[in-house]
């Protein structure tokens, strides 16, 4: 079974129309069973639009485990098998839909890649994850996925009627740089598809969330997979969206679940002009630049 979640964000100042757009996260059970994964994921899109969310977020590796000793059975060539079932979800839905991520094979290489689809199920964007998660804190977790995975080489930005979204995934969040470019570029939602583990997830999956809404005035959203203790890779879950002012304005717990919050984009304008960090940003003292885009 899983939970509903809905949170609507408090508007601290208020300077006119609210324009809002609902968002769901899927904090979805992964099993190793593929196509398992795939029906569940294709069967909460759908009732997620049904309560009336136009975006829907999907979680990191939605339709394999997590691990490097996963990613290259599970791969596949984009379009595949999942992703063609991610566009007849978006399409059927009439949603935009966050594809999370999957294992790719492109090439003789192995990515992780989350597609994006429109309501028409048309592809618009394909994010392969930028920075690598290679970390090793000792006697806590060892991770390498440079062992087995190629990055990405660019940033992966989309729009829709509501506004600009720019996409991360996972350990995309710990660079800052990335996200002060897509806000740059005009984004006013960023979408990081994740699964932190219980090391870093109980000390920074929050923290970052909400450092890059403040020092952006973005939403930011990140989908996890739920909990599963049994798994080799253990997901923090607390899939969660947090508003330009910090404020965590909705949160899953560990289990499965569907969370949903209203983007207001009228409170973000209100944010930024009465905190207008984006005029008195010092330009000719320094500069963060992309170098090479998609």
């Amino acid at each position: 079974m899983y939970a509903y979640l809905w949170i609507r964000g408090s508007v601290l100042l208020t300077i006119g129309e609210s324009v809002t757009f609902r968002l769901a996260l899927v904090q979805l059970h992964v099993s190793k069973i593929k196509a398992d994964n795939l029906g569940r994921a294709q069967k909460i899109v759908k009732e997620a639009a049904g309560q009336g969310a136009k975006v829907v977020v999907l979680p990191e590796c939605f339709n394999s485990p997590y691990g490097t000793g996963f990613f290259a059975e599970y791969a596949e060539k984009i379009p595949g098998e999942s992703t063609q079932v991610l566009s007849e979800a978006a399409k059927e839905c009439g949603v935009y839909l966050v594809g999370g991520s999957i294992p790719e094979e492109d090439g003789g290489k192995l990515y992780n890649t989350c597609s994006i689809f429109g309501p028409d199920g048309k592809l618009l964007v394909k994010h392969r994850k930028i920075h690598l998660f290679d970390v090793d804190v000792p006697g806590k977790i060892r991770f390498q996925e440079s062992e087995t995975l190629s990055p990405g080489n660019s940033l992966s930005m989309f729009e829709t009627p509501f506004c600009k979204v720019g996409v991360g995934i996972c350990y995309d969040i710990r660079f800052a740089e990335l996200a002060q470019i897509y806000a740059k570029k005009g984004c006013q939602l960023l979408v990081y598809p994740g699964a932190f583990n219980m090391t870093t997830g109980p000390a920074h999956w929050e923290l970052l969330q909400r450092g890059r809404a403040v020092d952006n005035q973005v939403y930011v959203a990140a989908a996890s997979p739920a909990r599963d203790e049994s798994a080799s890779y253990v997901a923090w879950g607390h899939s969660s969206v947090v508003s330009p002012w910090g404020e965590v304005i909705a949160k899953a717990g560990p289990e499965e679940s569907v969370v949903y919050a209203d983007i207001d984009l009228q409170y973000l304008a209100d944010m930024r002009q009465q905190i207008p960090i984006t005029t008195q940003r010092r330009n000719d003292l320094y500069s963060v630049n992309s170098v090479q885009e998609g």
